[in-house]
């Protein structure tokens, strides 16, 4: 299949592109910059362009059988800051790109969508998909609004589509100066002898994917040709939580290095639990994340003394 990735440069957009290749699919990248830690690959056809652009995206999205979704321009902790803008640059620079997959007769669209962000506080744990979706962040809100957009285009346009919610990613590439991503930014801190700055007292619990594995779901996810009566909506996690206090532990083991921790006050966007429940991509998907977590840290922790932080 030939797959555009909307975002391909980034982090996840890069790993995916990875995983693609190595599934014999044909990748396109579409975004601003070129990939922070990442040389050019021959075989991946590099678009440069804004996703705020719609004549861009139009030539991007022309000729695909898959398009995957990953671009955003704001942060679970800052949205609220300015939601105005969160749903200016997000929603409706994503209903232009529905409108191009349908244009171009697109087979499917693949949105990673925020499995930590879309729920809200939990009720129950671990969250499965039927979970009410009371998101207390307007990250989570506009990523939940371009979910029922990709539905409304499904019945009334035929765009196939599959959401992807994801917990939260780690691994190699991902950017240790980055304003999210604590184990990422966490190792990047010890790498440069600095302390891990914790807000509350690190019992904060979230679900913590290795990239490759959320990687691998995600191709296994485009490749998915669910019937009329089965879903497209799908959790993508570890199924397991952990602290931050346990992120500390697993760095501490892993690190030949001191390691050490300050903590401050909470924030009054983060829900003090969340992790979510992964069976139905097991059952629908065959796919179920296999690396655990001191293994992932210690990879990532591996990559990020062989880059230069500076």
């Amino acid at each position: 299949m030939k797959a555009l990735i909307i975002g391909g440069n980034g982090f996840i957009g890069t790993n995916l592109a990875d995983a693609l290749l190595e599934a014999g699919h044909k990748v396109t990248s579409f975004d601003r910059y070129p990939s922070r830690y990442r040389k050019p690959d021959s075989r991946i056809n590099y678009v440069y362009g804004d996703f705020a652009n719609h004549g861009e995206v139009d030539s991007a999205v022309k000729g695909m059988d898959w398009v995957f979704h990953l671009a955003y321009t704001t942060l679970p902790a800052t949205s609220n800051e300015d939601p105005l803008f969160d749903v200016r640059s997000n929603v409706l620079d994503s209903l232009q790109l529905l409108q191009s997959a349908c244009q171009y007769s697109v087979k499917k669209l693949i949105f990673i969508s925020s499995g930590g962000t879309v729920y809200g506080v939990p009720q129950a744990l671990p969250i499965a998909e039927d979970h009410p979706t009371e998101p207390i962040c307007s990250y989570g809100i506009t990523k939940l609004a371009i979910e029922k957009y990709l539905h409304m285009y499904y019945r009334l346009h035929n765009l196939d589509y599959i959401v992807a919610r994801l917990s939260n990613p780690y691994g190699e590439l991902q950017n240790p100066a980055a304003k999210q991503g604590a184990v990422a930014v966490f190792l990047g801190n010890v790498r440069q002898g600095k302390s891990i700055n914790i807000w509350g007292d690190g019992e904060v619990v979230r679900d913590y994917i290795y990239i490759r594995d959320a990687a691998k779901a995600l191709v296994m996810a485009a490749e998915y040709c669910p019937s009329e009566n089965e879903p497209r909506v799908f959790n993508i996690g570890k199924g397991q939580g952990f602290s931050l206090n346990e992120i500390v532990k697993c760095i501490k083991a892993v690190a030949d290095q001191p390691v050490e921790v300050k903590y401050h006050s909470a924030r009054s966007a983060d829900v003090p639990s969340n992790v979510l429940d992964v069976e139905r991509a097991k059952q629908y998907l065959n796919w179920e994340p296999e690396t655990q977590l001191e293994e992932g840290i210690k990879k990532t922790w591996d990559w990020l003394k062989q880059i230069n932080l500076n």
